[in-house]
């Protein structure tokens, strides 16, 4: 599946419909908002998509003061790669009461940064240190532990802004040790960059940056892999 990550920071309702174009073009399966710092309510993005899409609208929340009821469903994000106890239960603490009376669907999903040369939103809003790319070990073990303690999907994060992909020997070695889905996003700038992160084993990848700098990056994903899009959908 291919998910667009829209930051309501960085994209503005007015821009959305141009975005969502493009992205129901290439048949985006589902749309993420949210982000490390988000310092608006979301519900008019959330309406905003809505009128432009039929995917599902799922928050991706940096915070609890991203909450909505508008959307179809919740990224239950707990930051498995840090030691943050406010990113592991805190937020989830605080969030509970709202998430338990809401009509959303609950996802609980371990969300695991890996490191991408520089220092991402995700990693200074939670002052945790991301997994090295270079130690794959380290994100087997740590995505195995989240499977073992029940959450629902792994989400490997490069970062907002990424330089490169996360390296797909990683991403492999993660595949191979879980048996729940794994997302993947960051870094991803163009179709070869997208057939690297599928065909090392992620089963959904995400778009976000790339989309929000150029709409059209959606239209080159799906002339140059309408193969592997169309038979992922």
């Amino acid at each position: 599946m291919l998910a667009l990550l829209i930051d309501p920071e960085e994209t503005g309702c007015e821009d959305i419909p141009v975005l969502l174009d493009f992205a129901n073009e290439a048949g985006v399966s589902f749309v993420l908002v949210g982000g490390s710092l988000v310092n608006r309510p979301v519900d008019r993005h959330i309406e905003a998509i809505r009128n432009c899409t039929a995917a599902r609208v799922l928050l991706f929340p940096g915070s609890p003061g991203q909450l909505s009821n508008k959307a179809d469903g919740l990224l239950l994000l707990s930051l498995i790669s840090g030691r943050n106890p406010e990113f592991l239960i805190g937020n989830h603490v605080i969030a509970a009461q709202f998430l338990k009376n809401s009509s959303l669907e609950i996802i609980p999903a371990g969300y695991m940064l890996i490191e991408n040369g520089a220092i991402s939103s995700a990693e200074y809003i939670s002052n945790t240190k991301p997994l090295p790319r270079d130690k794959p070990a380290i994100a087997v073990s740590t995505a195995i532990a989240g499977e073992m303690l029940g959450l629902k999907l792994i989400y490997l994060e490069g970062g907002s802004g990424a330089g490169t992909i996360i390296p797909p020997g990683l991403i492999s070695a993660v595949r191979e040790s879980i048996s729940i889905p794994l997302v993947v996003g960051g870094g991803i700038k163009n179709a070869a960059d997208l057939r690297t992160v599928f065909d090392a084993g992620a089963d959904i990848a995400v778009i976000g940056n790339a989309a929000e700098h150029n709409p059209g990056i959606f239209r080159e994903l799906l002339q140059e892999l309408p193969g592997n899009q169309q038979n992922r959908m």
